[in-house]
């Protein structure tokens, strides 16, 4: 069997582990299956696409098949999805796209489906006009599901389509520079070195992104801690915290530690502790933090339960990048959009009350916290920070000096708006005279 039904076929379980287990692409072992890093990144390419368009290749397969497929043939409906998607998206060839999605069906032992796939392939290409033009027609061409496009429309009544159309484009991939060790010039010429095109950030002053993604293993000085992946917009929070050598510093929710490792590079000498409920994605800072040669005090614990994890001393400096529903990082996650719903959202809106509420007393007199969230919706933002605001009167909102929208209170980037992901950010100051 050749590489390319191969990477097909793992591409097609992936889409399964994603679609009926609930997995993130991230946490799928199906390109691991896979020898060659090239086939893995074909099988990845296949299985991002499939996801960030699957509404409008789902609507283009039911107007192509005369009856829909069975449940347990869900594995050759995402075969379609797959060449329908490199049919669409891809603009492959006819015969390569047709052929070796065909053959796949082999692979995974459906030979049957080798004649059903061909007829259907081969018909839309010979109507594609037709058929794109009556899928622009329908809600479906947005790719998202309605419950979201409900909230991005109230939330961004003017901002609304800029925004599914970031979220369908694949992100770029960005990289923080560790300040504490070179600087970024130093870094792009050492890329450029070797042969890597990379331009530096406008948003951030540690932030570059490679004109061509690549395995972040292959990038010169990753291994060694030079670089680490991180969105431009996640960049913000080390600065917007504003710790001094010294003091003592929280870091809540810190898995997967991005945010803790850029907190140390930027104020070295602070106290850092770095919580997060899981134990085992506390493993991932563990990691994260080796690599970089960094250290800090990492508990898993629940943050909201003080009474398990705190010392008593206060913190002069809090990050609280809360659970969300993560509708700001789509286009690096795409399955986001299939994988969530409202009443997830809905349950995530309580546990960020209970967050800030139970950290506000850990913060020194006259210390800072952050609260940021990788969400463009406002129910998780900036109401959750009004609501906080009324009921404390000691807390002081400080407008946060990064670009984005003025959310009234807290600034709001959106995707893409300024080349980077979705987040939201709020700085507030606890009174010293509380």
């Amino acid at each position: 069997m050749n590489k390319s039904t191969d990477a097909r076929a793992m591409a097609v379980m992936a889409l399964g582990e994603v679609l009926d287990h609930g997995r993130s692409l991230a946490e799928t072992e199906a390109f691991d299956k896979l020898s060659e890093p090239r086939d893995q990144g074909f099988a990845r390419h296949l299985s991002y696409g499939v996801l960030r368009w699957y509404s409008a290749l789902e609507w283009l397969s039911q107007q192509l098949l005369e009856r829909a497929l069975k449940r347990k043939d869900r594995d050759i409906q995402r075969l379609l999805l797959i060449g329908l998607f490199q049919a669409w998206k891809d603009d492959t060839a006819a015969h390569a796209a047709v052929h070796a999605t065909a053959e796949t069906a082999r692979r995974l032992r459906k030979p049957w489906a080798v004649g059903l796939l061909n007829a259907v392939l081969r018909r839309f290409f010979r109507e594609r006009e037709m058929l794109l033009e009556g899928l622009s027609t329908s809600a479906a061409h947005l790719a998202h599901p309605d419950w979201l496009l409900r909230y991005l429309q109230a939330d961004w009544p003017e901002q609304w389509p800029a925004i599914v159309a970031a979220n369908n484009r694949q992100a770029p991939l960005q990289l923080r520079v560790n300040l504490s060790r070179t600087s970024r010039e130093a870094a792009l010429q050492q890329l450029a070195s070797a042969g890597i095109e990379a331009s530096a950030s406008e948003v951030c002053v540690s932030g570059i992104e490679l004109a061509s993604a690549l395995p972040v293993e292959r990038v010169p000085g990753f291994t060694e801690g030079l670089f680490s992946v991180q969105d431009y917009a996640a960049q913000l929070a080390a600065p917007l915290l504003d710790a001094r050598s010294g003091h003592r510093v929280l870091d809540a929710c810190a898995a997967p530690g991005g945010k803790t490792g850029h907190l140390l590079e930027h104020t070295p000498g602070i106290e850092l502790t770095a919580l997060d409920l899981s134990a085992q994605r506390l493993r991932r800072v563990a990691e994260n933090l080796q690599r970089l040669g960094l250290r800090a005090e990492l508990k898993a614990a629940d943050a909201a339960q003080t009474e398990q994890w705190w010392d008593g001393q206060p913190f002069d400096r809090i990050l609280l990048d809360a659970p969300c529903s993560a509708t700001g990082v789509i286009r690096r996650h795409p399955e986001i959009k299939w994988l969530r719903d409202q009443k997830q959202v809905d349950a995530l809106l309580p546990t960020q009350q209970r967050l800030l509420t139970a950290l506000w007393p850990l913060l020194r007199p006259g210390g800072i916290l952050v609260y940021a969230t990788c969400s463009v919706l406002r129910r998780e933002n900036n109401q959750q920070i009004q609501a906080f605001l009324e009921k404390h009167s000691d807390a002081r909102y400080c407008e946060p000096a990064i670009p984005g929208l003025l959310a009234a209170p807290g600034r709001q980037l959106l995707p893409g708006a300024v080349n980077s992901d979705g987040f939201y950010y709020a700085l507030l100051h606890r009174h010293s005279d509380s």
